[in-house]
Formats: structure tokens, C-alpha cells, sequence
């Protein structure tokens, strides 16, 4: 069964709106746990604005589920995951001043600068995921670069699932059969949703996790945080 890792960045944002500790990132990472789902996500950012890096520190201890740090691989951020050391470490290609992300590593590029970094966090012991575009190539270059993962990002997929999913998909499986070739375990995240999700998941059977934040957070609004998670853990099955 695919795990749900749920990002919490969208409540941390709330938090930040009042300058106060409400809601209490803890109490909910905790509550989002006992509600079912099987890990929990943060994406740090130089600014700030959402999880903080005292966040971070604070979360290690508390959580039973995994634990994924997200983040571009300066090294703060670096230093930040070797001294929490996460169950698993993702690693993207956004500009510090990015909305959110909005592409996949070119990992032919960047090759020697990942391999470093992977090589990094595996000496340390922590599983490292790459976030890659649904292409052959790119997810062969990952593997190259010894990571553990590549987390597939999934708008592509969401944009186009509406009108005609089977076009949506086609690229998905294709990159994620070719990972799971290689010996990388498959991620995905970004837009998935009550939507498309369970399709997502039907069509890609060995999917280890996906990671959701925004949606799921949107939904909770109407439905209730452990209804959501249900839900959406239930689109996984």
C-alpha cells in the first residue's frame, strides 16, 4: 500500500498569519499521525514563511510516522538535515524566492552536484529523494546519481486528468516503470488530490508514497482534518 505523507506547510502558514502559536504545528503533525496517515512533510524555506527551522528541530522527536524534509540543497539546508536527520530527505530545484515548486531537477546537469549531495546524506543514513519531471532519462540520471527515490511531480498529470486521463498518466507509468528498473523507489507529489488521486495510484501499483499538502489541507476546511486524511489514505488502498 502507498504511504501518505502529509506536507503541513499550509498550517504553518495559518500559524505565521497571527504571529502567535495557533494552531499549534506540533498538536496537528501528532493529530494527522493518529488520524492514519504515514508520515509527515515540511519544506523549510531561507524566508521563513511557513515552517521554520526551530519547526523542524521541534517535530523529530514528536512524530512516530516518517519524517520528509523537502528543499533546495544550500548548505543550510544541508546542515539542517544532517543535524534532525528525517527518515527521508527530498531534494528540489526551487530558487529561494520560489511560490512553490514548479519543475523537476535537470538531473543530467546537475549530476555531479546531486551525487555529492546524495552521497552526503546516505553516508549519514538518511533515504534521498530526487524531484524529477516524468521523463526516461531524467529519472536514469537519478539513479546514476545513487539516490534511493525520485518523487515524480505530478501537475502535468493533475492539469491534464480532467479532460483526458489516460494522456495524463501515460508519461507517469512510463517514468515510473523505468525508476522501478533501476532500483529507485517512486514518489510523486504536487496537485494530486481526492480527484485524481486514486486513479494515480491504480495505474502506478508500486508507488511508495505521495506526499500532499495543499489540497488535503483546502479539503479538511469542509470536511475535517481526519475525515480528509481517511479519504485520502482510502484513494490509496
Amino acid at each position: 500500500m502507498t504511504n501518505l505523507s502529509v506536507n503541513i506547510n499550509k498550517i504553518a502558514t495559518l500559524r505565521n498569519a497571527r504571529g502567535e502559536n495557533n494552531p499549534n504545528l506540533e498538536s496537528v503533525a501528532l493529530d494527522i499521525e493518529q488520524f492514519g496517515a504515514d508520515g509527515i512533510t515540511v519544506h523549510p524555506r531561507p524566508d521563513e514563511r511557513h515552517i521554520r527551522r526551530d519547526d523542524v528541530f521541534r517535530l523529530k522527536p514528536l512524530l512516530k510516522s516518517e519524517f520528509n524534509i523537502e528543499g533546495y540543497p544550500s548548505e543550510q539546508f544541508i546542515d539542517l538535515v544532517l543535524k534532525v536527520r528525517p527518515s527521508q530527505v527530498t531534494l528540489v530545484p526551487d530558487a529561494a524566492d520560489a511560490l512553490t515548486s514548479s519543475a523537476g531537477w535537470n538531473v543530467a546537469a546537475n549530476a555531479e552536484f546531486l551525487s555529492s549531495i546524495v552521497e552526503r546524506f546516505k553516508e549519514a543514513g538518511i533515504r534521498t529523494s530526487i524531484f524529477v519531471n516524468p521523463d526516461i532519462d531524467t529519472v536514469k540520471a537519478a539513479a546514476a546519481t545513487g539516490a534511493d527515490r525520485v518523487e515524480l511531480y505530478t501537475k502535468p498529470y493533475a492539469d491534464l486528468y480532467p479532460t483526458d486521463p489516460e494522456a495524463a498518466i501515460a508519461p507517469f507509468f512510463e517514468a515510473a516503470t523505468a525508476a522501478r528498473k533501476a532500483g529507485l523507489g517512486v514518489n510523486a507529489g504536487h496537485d494530486l488530490s481526492l480527484v485524481n488521486l486514486e486513479f494515480f495510484s491504480s495505474r502506478i501499483p508500486f508507488l511508495s508514497e505521495v506526499s500532499i499538502g495543499h489540497a488535503l489541507i483546502c479539503d479538511a476546511l469542509y470536511l475535517g482534518l481526519e475525515e480528509t486524511v481517511k479519504r485520502y489514505k482510502k484513494c490509496l488502498k
